[in-house]
Protein backbone atom coordinates (compact mmCIF):
# COMPACT_ATOMS: atom_id res chain seq x y z
CA UNK A 1 0.00 0.00 0.00
CA UNK A 2 1.38 3.40 -1.02
CA UNK A 3 0.64 6.39 1.19
CA UNK A 4 1.14 9.99 0.12
CA UNK A 5 2.76 12.10 2.83
CA UNK A 6 2.05 15.80 3.17
CA UNK A 7 5.16 17.74 2.23
CA UNK A 8 5.87 21.35 3.18
CA UNK A 9 6.46 22.05 -0.52
CA UNK A 10 4.43 20.66 -3.46
CA UNK A 11 7.64 20.58 -5.51
CA UNK A 12 8.87 17.78 -3.25
CA UNK A 13 6.64 14.70 -3.50
CA UNK A 14 6.81 12.17 -0.67
CA UNK A 15 5.20 8.74 -0.60
CA UNK A 16 5.70 5.66 1.52
CA UNK A 17 5.03 2.03 0.67
CA UNK A 18 5.78 -0.55 3.31
CA UNK A 19 9.15 0.50 4.76
CA UNK A 20 10.35 2.52 1.77
CA UNK A 21 10.09 6.32 1.72
CA UNK A 22 10.26 7.83 -1.76
CA UNK A 23 11.13 11.48 -2.33
CA UNK A 24 10.75 13.01 -5.79
CA UNK A 25 11.92 16.35 -7.12
CA UNK A 26 8.78 17.83 -8.71
CA UNK A 27 9.50 20.97 -10.67
CA UNK A 28 9.24 19.74 -14.27
CA UNK A 29 8.89 23.21 -15.80
CA UNK A 30 12.46 23.92 -14.63
CA UNK A 31 13.80 20.39 -15.15
CA UNK A 32 13.48 19.90 -11.38
CA UNK A 33 15.91 22.72 -10.52
CA UNK A 34 16.22 22.94 -6.74
CA UNK A 35 15.06 26.13 -5.03
CA UNK A 36 15.89 27.09 -1.46
CA UNK A 37 12.33 26.20 -0.43
CA UNK A 38 12.75 22.75 -1.97
CA UNK A 39 16.01 22.25 -0.09
CA UNK A 40 14.25 23.05 3.19
CA UNK A 41 11.49 20.55 2.44
CA UNK A 42 14.04 17.90 1.45
CA UNK A 43 15.98 18.41 4.67
CA UNK A 44 12.81 18.15 6.75
CA UNK A 45 11.64 14.96 5.04
CA UNK A 46 15.03 13.23 5.22
CA UNK A 47 15.37 14.06 8.92
CA UNK A 48 11.83 12.85 9.62
CA UNK A 49 12.46 9.60 7.76
CA UNK A 50 15.72 9.06 9.62
CA UNK A 51 13.84 9.33 12.92
CA UNK A 52 10.93 7.12 11.82
CA UNK A 53 11.35 3.45 12.84
CA UNK A 54 8.87 2.53 10.12
CA UNK A 55 11.28 3.65 7.37
CA UNK A 56 14.16 1.40 6.33
CA UNK A 57 15.14 2.84 2.95
CA UNK A 58 14.96 6.30 1.34
CA UNK A 59 14.70 6.65 -2.44
CA UNK A 60 15.48 9.87 -4.34
CA UNK A 61 14.31 10.46 -7.91
CA UNK A 62 12.78 13.12 -10.15
CA UNK A 63 9.50 13.40 -12.04
CA UNK A 64 9.21 13.31 -15.84
CA UNK A 65 12.28 11.10 -16.24
CA UNK A 66 14.56 13.90 -15.05
CA UNK A 67 16.59 13.83 -11.84
CA UNK A 68 17.50 17.51 -11.38
CA UNK A 69 19.09 20.27 -13.42
CA UNK A 70 20.81 21.49 -10.25
CA UNK A 71 20.51 24.66 -8.23
CA UNK A 72 18.16 27.50 -9.03
CA UNK A 73 21.03 29.98 -9.35
CA UNK A 74 18.94 33.14 -9.18
CA UNK A 75 17.45 31.90 -5.92
CA UNK A 76 20.95 31.33 -4.55
CA UNK A 77 22.31 34.68 -5.64
CA UNK A 78 19.55 36.34 -3.62
CA UNK A 79 20.74 34.50 -0.49
CA UNK A 80 24.45 33.74 -0.97
CA UNK A 81 25.56 33.77 2.69
CA UNK A 82 26.40 30.21 3.71
CA UNK A 83 25.42 29.47 7.32
CA UNK A 84 24.36 26.48 9.39
CA UNK A 85 20.64 27.15 8.90
CA UNK A 86 20.94 27.85 5.16
CA UNK A 87 18.53 25.51 3.33
CA UNK A 88 21.32 23.96 1.24
CA UNK A 89 23.49 23.31 4.29
CA UNK A 90 20.53 21.74 6.08
CA UNK A 91 19.89 19.43 3.12
CA UNK A 92 23.54 18.47 2.78
CA UNK A 93 23.76 17.69 6.48
CA UNK A 94 20.52 15.71 6.51
CA UNK A 95 21.53 13.53 3.58
CA UNK A 96 25.11 12.81 4.55
CA UNK A 97 24.20 12.15 8.19
CA UNK A 98 21.21 9.92 7.39
CA UNK A 99 21.82 6.61 9.16
CA UNK A 100 19.48 4.72 6.85
CA UNK A 101 20.41 3.65 3.33
CA UNK A 102 19.61 6.08 0.53
CA UNK A 103 19.07 4.92 -3.05
CA UNK A 104 19.06 7.32 -6.01
CA UNK A 105 17.44 6.62 -9.39
CA UNK A 106 18.86 8.92 -12.07
CA UNK A 107 17.15 9.67 -15.37
CA UNK A 108 17.70 12.61 -17.68
CA UNK A 109 19.67 15.52 -16.26
CA UNK A 110 21.73 15.26 -13.06
CA UNK A 111 23.57 18.57 -13.02
CA UNK A 112 25.74 20.07 -10.29
CA UNK A 113 24.39 18.94 -6.95
CA UNK A 114 22.35 16.43 -8.95
CA UNK A 115 25.66 14.63 -9.43
CA UNK A 116 27.46 15.51 -6.19
CA UNK A 117 24.61 14.33 -3.97
CA UNK A 118 25.05 10.88 -5.51
CA UNK A 119 28.41 10.69 -3.75
CA UNK A 120 26.51 10.70 -0.44
CA UNK A 121 23.96 8.04 -1.41
CA UNK A 122 24.54 4.35 -0.79
CA UNK A 123 23.25 2.85 -4.02
CA UNK A 124 22.78 4.69 -7.32
CA UNK A 125 21.19 3.39 -10.51
CA UNK A 126 21.14 5.45 -13.69
CA UNK A 127 19.77 5.33 -17.20
CA UNK A 128 22.47 4.76 -19.80
CA UNK A 129 21.52 8.04 -21.48
CA UNK A 130 21.37 10.06 -18.25
CA UNK A 131 23.33 13.31 -18.50
CA UNK A 132 25.53 14.02 -15.47
CA UNK A 133 27.65 17.15 -15.14
CA UNK A 134 29.83 19.07 -12.66
CA UNK A 135 29.65 22.57 -14.21
CA UNK A 136 30.70 24.63 -11.19
CA UNK A 137 33.75 26.30 -12.75
CA UNK A 138 31.73 26.99 -15.91
CA UNK A 139 29.43 29.08 -13.71
CA UNK A 140 32.20 30.98 -11.94
CA UNK A 141 31.79 28.79 -8.86
CA UNK A 142 33.79 26.04 -7.15
CA UNK A 143 33.04 22.38 -6.43
CA UNK A 144 30.53 21.70 -3.64
CA UNK A 145 29.22 18.95 -1.34
CA UNK A 146 32.77 17.67 -0.71
CA UNK A 147 33.20 16.79 -4.39
CA UNK A 148 36.67 18.37 -4.38
CA UNK A 149 37.63 15.58 -1.96
CA UNK A 150 35.41 12.70 -3.02
CA UNK A 151 35.71 12.87 -6.81
CA UNK A 152 39.54 12.50 -6.84
CA UNK A 153 39.19 9.53 -4.46
CA UNK A 154 36.70 8.01 -6.89
CA UNK A 155 38.32 8.61 -10.28
CA UNK A 156 41.88 9.79 -9.57
CA UNK A 157 43.37 13.27 -9.56
CA UNK A 158 43.73 13.80 -13.32
CA UNK A 159 40.25 12.62 -14.24
CA UNK A 160 38.78 14.65 -11.38
CA UNK A 161 40.53 17.75 -12.73
CA UNK A 162 39.02 17.08 -16.15
CA UNK A 163 35.51 16.65 -14.75
CA UNK A 164 35.67 19.67 -12.43
CA UNK A 165 37.76 22.17 -14.42
CA UNK A 166 36.14 21.59 -17.82
CA UNK A 167 32.68 20.77 -16.51
CA UNK A 168 31.75 18.65 -19.51
CA UNK A 169 28.74 16.30 -19.32
CA UNK A 170 29.03 12.52 -19.22
CA UNK A 171 26.43 9.80 -19.61
CA UNK A 172 25.24 7.02 -17.34
CA UNK A 173 27.53 4.44 -18.94
CA UNK A 174 30.59 6.61 -18.24
CA UNK A 175 29.26 7.27 -14.73
CA UNK A 176 29.18 3.53 -14.08
CA UNK A 177 32.73 3.09 -15.38
CA UNK A 178 33.98 5.87 -13.10
CA UNK A 179 32.09 4.64 -10.05
CA UNK A 180 29.52 7.43 -9.67
CA UNK A 181 26.71 4.88 -10.06
CA UNK A 182 26.37 1.17 -9.27
CA UNK A 183 24.82 0.31 -12.62
CA UNK A 184 23.64 2.00 -15.81
CA UNK A 185 20.76 0.41 -17.69
CA UNK A 186 18.51 1.12 -20.67
CA UNK A 187 15.83 3.56 -19.57
CA UNK A 188 13.03 1.02 -20.02
CA UNK A 189 14.79 -1.43 -17.68
CA UNK A 190 16.03 1.01 -15.04
CA UNK A 191 13.06 1.26 -12.67
CA UNK A 192 12.40 -2.47 -12.49
CA UNK A 193 16.08 -3.23 -11.86
CA UNK A 194 16.42 -0.54 -9.20
CA UNK A 195 13.22 -1.72 -7.54
CA UNK A 196 14.62 -5.24 -7.04
CA UNK A 197 17.62 -3.75 -5.23
CA UNK A 198 15.43 -1.40 -3.16
CA UNK A 199 13.18 -4.24 -2.05
CA UNK A 200 16.20 -6.42 -1.22
CA UNK A 201 17.70 -3.59 0.83
CA UNK A 202 14.44 -3.05 2.71
CA UNK A 203 14.36 -6.76 3.64
CA UNK A 204 17.91 -6.78 5.06
CA UNK A 205 18.38 -6.69 8.88
CA UNK A 206 17.98 -2.94 9.52
CA UNK A 207 20.38 -2.47 12.43
CA UNK A 208 23.11 -4.38 10.60
CA UNK A 209 22.58 -2.18 7.53
CA UNK A 210 22.89 0.97 9.63
CA UNK A 211 26.07 -0.29 11.31
CA UNK A 212 27.65 -1.22 8.00
CA UNK A 213 26.75 2.17 6.48
CA UNK A 214 28.21 3.98 9.48
CA UNK A 215 31.50 2.10 9.16
CA UNK A 216 31.71 2.75 5.42
CA UNK A 217 31.17 6.48 5.93
CA UNK A 218 33.49 6.77 8.91
CA UNK A 219 36.65 6.11 6.90
CA UNK A 220 36.40 9.43 5.04
CA UNK A 221 34.31 11.56 7.42
CA UNK A 222 37.16 13.87 8.41
CA UNK A 223 38.13 14.57 4.80
CA UNK A 224 34.53 15.26 3.84
CA UNK A 225 34.04 17.74 6.68
CA UNK A 226 37.27 19.60 5.85
CA UNK A 227 36.31 19.81 2.18
CA UNK A 228 32.81 21.04 2.99
CA UNK A 229 34.15 23.86 5.18
CA UNK A 230 36.55 25.05 2.49
CA UNK A 231 33.99 24.71 -0.30
CA UNK A 232 31.35 26.73 1.57
CA UNK A 233 33.77 29.67 1.68
CA UNK A 234 34.69 29.32 -1.99
CA UNK A 235 31.09 28.85 -3.14
CA UNK A 236 29.91 31.97 -1.31
CA UNK A 237 32.77 33.95 -2.87
CA UNK A 238 31.81 32.60 -6.27
CA UNK A 239 28.15 33.56 -5.90
CA UNK A 240 29.22 37.14 -5.21
CA UNK A 241 31.72 37.25 -8.10
CA UNK A 242 31.44 39.08 -11.40
CA UNK A 243 32.34 35.83 -13.14
CA UNK A 244 29.26 34.13 -11.74
CA UNK A 245 27.07 37.12 -12.60
CA UNK A 246 28.33 36.99 -16.18
CA UNK A 247 27.69 33.25 -16.37
CA UNK A 248 24.13 33.52 -15.07
CA UNK A 249 23.34 36.56 -17.21
CA UNK A 250 24.66 34.79 -20.30
CA UNK A 251 22.59 31.70 -19.47
CA UNK A 252 19.34 33.64 -19.32
CA UNK A 253 20.28 35.69 -22.38
CA UNK A 254 21.00 32.43 -24.21
CA UNK A 255 24.51 33.39 -25.22
CA UNK A 256 28.03 32.21 -24.48
CA UNK A 257 29.61 33.91 -21.44
CA UNK A 258 32.55 36.23 -22.10
CA UNK A 259 35.39 35.98 -19.57
CA UNK A 260 37.99 37.76 -21.71
CA UNK A 261 38.22 40.78 -19.40
CA UNK A 262 38.64 38.75 -16.19
CA UNK A 263 41.98 38.02 -14.53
Amino acid sequence: MTTAILSSNPQVLVTQDNRILRIQFNRPERKNALSLAMYSALADNIQAANNDPGVRVLVLSGVNECFTSGNDLLDFMNDPKIRDDHPVVRFMTALRSCSKPVVAIVQGHAVGIGTTLLLHCDLVYAAEDARLQLPFVNLGLCPEYASSYMVPRLVGQQKAAELLLLGEPFNGIDAEKMGFVNAALPNNELIAFAETKIQRLASQPPAAVRRAKSLLKKTHQQGVEAALAAEFIGFAEGLNSDECKESVTAFFEKRAPNFSSFE
